[in-house]
């Protein structure tokens, strides 16, 4: 027969093996996620995919081709044409920010705009100062992916200007949302990403660039 402080022990033992088999389990993986300590996670420097950039002020829809280049501070955007719309325009810009100068080109007949870029470089990744907001699962049972959402929230400020969602495991870009004057102005989601970039030479402007006009072409006709 067992003594009262051997019967308590095994008990103490049990109740321990109980818990670390709960915590354990595939059900509960979301929640010891959350008690592990989060840091900012390093995005890929450079990668190739499509993005969807969505203006909450005009409730526009614009669909591209992006390579981006953090190394070298740059980035090449090819707006999508599959979509047939009457009297628009689709164009390629091309962001340098260390030269600090962009330029859109139509796509069509190669007509080129070149501007100063005033804006500094803005990367697709988590700054070191970002307030971690959560972590979540994107899709369902047997098909998701595990994502850290984060902000520029800081205490003394009420709304944060900038919401980032990144993948757990390889910190690729998801969606990024960006605020101004407590509306949002854009959110950007990315997709088909792939690290590396095929061709460099996308980031040399077209032979018209060098007869560029200096204002900004429109979308319509």
């Amino acid at each position: 027969m067992m003594e009262k402080g051997q019967v308590q022990g095994l008990c103490n033992f049990l109740i321990l093996g109980l818990l670390l088999i709960t915590l354990t389990s595939p059900i509960n993986a979301r929640y010891i996620s959350a008690l592990d300590p989060v840091t900012p996670c390093e995005a890929p420097l450079q990668w190739e995919g499509r993005v969807v950039i969505y203006d909450h002020n005009t409730g526009k829809n614009t669909r591209a081709n992006v390579t981006y280049d953090a190394k070298q501070q740059r980035i090449r955007i090819l707006e999508d044409r599959k979509t047939l719309v009457p009297c628009k325009r689709f164009f390629e810009y091309i962001f340098l920010y260390k030269e600090s100068v962009m330029f859109q080109i139509e796509q069509v007949t190669k007509i080129c705009v070149k501007n100063t870029l005033t804006a500094p470089w803005d990367p697709y990744d988590i700054p070191e100062n970002s307030t971690y907001e959560d972590k979540y699962y994107i899709g369902g049972p047997g098909d998701q992916i595990i994502v850290q959402e984060w902000s520029d929230r800081k205490p003394a400020r009420k709304y944060e200007t900038w919401v980032g969602v990144y993948t757990d495991k390889d910190c690729y870009p998801v969606q990024e949302t960006y605020t101004k004057n407590d509306s949002m102005t854009t959110s950007t989601r990315f997709f088909d990403l792939e690290l590396g970039i095929k061709d460099p030479s996308v980031f040399t402007p077209p032979t018209s660039c060098q007869t560029a006009l200096p204002l900004l072409m429109s979308d319509g006709c």
